[in-house]
């Protein structure tokens, strides 16, 4: 017996079939564009039909908060029924958890291999508590509390929206330039593939903050500015990817305080494309700049999770767990 796995962001719906019990495996794994579908349950019928497979049982990941039967996702039109999903998918049991929570969940099934160490122990499962954060459509953070011996618990948060807290003339300018068209500047602003775009738009224009009405349709494409960084011949692009980096880890060093955590684990699709730009960064210095600090947060790991798909690997996770 299989069951239907998703992970399902404001980009990318992806699926997967994994065993009702036993080890946790990814079958038959599709990425679909969300944009083509006009729901969660076309997209998850579409899947279905295009693998032959009728599973009684499902774990959904969505990227916004979980509470209650109505779900909302935060980057895409998408809003649905948990209730109505499981009848229509004739599903006997739908657990429906946070994106970054089935990310989470799938920190103790990662093996040495899925993850690079940055900074200190690479032992696995990783010590806890742990803070898992990563930029992709917008900036997820989770908390993995507990133990291998004694078992592990995921704390869903919202912590990418979290304000930002400039730091330098800089970001000051890139804060001012964000306020002035969303009136509010959260950490997700800068740190996601729409951050990396807004950060090379704001250093383009200096001082100046003043709102054109078509300035969303002049933003770069943020794989653009990732390759153009790496290439080393677009300053403006370099000093984007430079300050997203230093950004990061000023936010890394916030929520592993705020967690306690001994152990940072960083996800997401964007980072992973940019590891040895990421060393050579201001990360590790931002990540400890916490004054009285800064010797605890010494000892604590950090480490980038290179695993393909996390968000399905810890579906797979909830419904082995849910099997016991």
């Amino acid at each position: 017996m299989t069951a239907l796995i998703a992970d399902i962001g404001g980009t990318n719906a992806r699926f997967a079939l994994t065993p009702s019990d036993g080890a946790p495996a990814l079958i038959e794994q599709r990425s679909l564009p969300a944009a083509e579908f006009a729901s969660l349950q076309h997209a998850a019928e579409h899947y279905l039909a295009l693998v032959g497979a009728r599973p009684t049982q499902a774990a959904i990941a969505v990227a916004c908060p979980v509470a209650g039967d109505e779900v909302r996702l935060t980057n895409r039109a998408w809003s649905f029924s948990q209730a109505e999903l499981q009848r229509s998918l004739k599903l006997d049991a739908l657990t429906v958890i946070n994106d970054f929570g089935a990310v989470a969940h799938a920190v103790p099934g990662l093996r040495s291999e899925d993850v690079m160490t940055l900074h200190g122990s690479d032992e696995l499962p990783p010590q806890g508590p742990v803070t898992v954060l990563g930029p992709g459509t917008g900036l997820g953070i989770a908390l993995l509390v507990g133990e291998a011996s004694s078992g592990w618990r995921v704390v869903e948060t919202e912590g990418g929206h979290v304000s930002f807290a400039p730091q330098g003339d800089e970001e000051w300018r890139i804060a001012r330039w964000l306020n002035a068209r969303f009136g509010r500047t959260s950490n997700e602003r800068l740190l996601c593939g729409a951050g990396l775009s807004h950060i090379d738009a704001a250093l383009a224009a200096g001082e100046e903050t003043a709102v054109p009405h078509d300035w969303a349709k002049k933003l770069r494409d943020p794989a653009v500015i990732v390759a153009a960084a790496l290439d080393g011949h677009d300053l403006n692009a370099r000093r984007t990817l430079a300050r997203f980096c230093a950004v990061l880890g000023s936010v890394a060093g916030d929520a592993a305080l705020i967690h306690g955590a001994r152990t940072v684990m960083i996800a997401g699709g964007i980072v992973p494309r940019f590891i040895p730009f990421l060393k050579s960064s201001a990360f590790r210095e931002r990540f400890l700049a916490k004054g009285r600090f800064a010797a605890y947060l010494e000892g604590v790991s950090v480490r980038v999770i290179t695993h393909p798909q996390p968000g399905l690997l810890g579906a797979a996770m909830v419904v082995r767990q849910s099997a016991r």
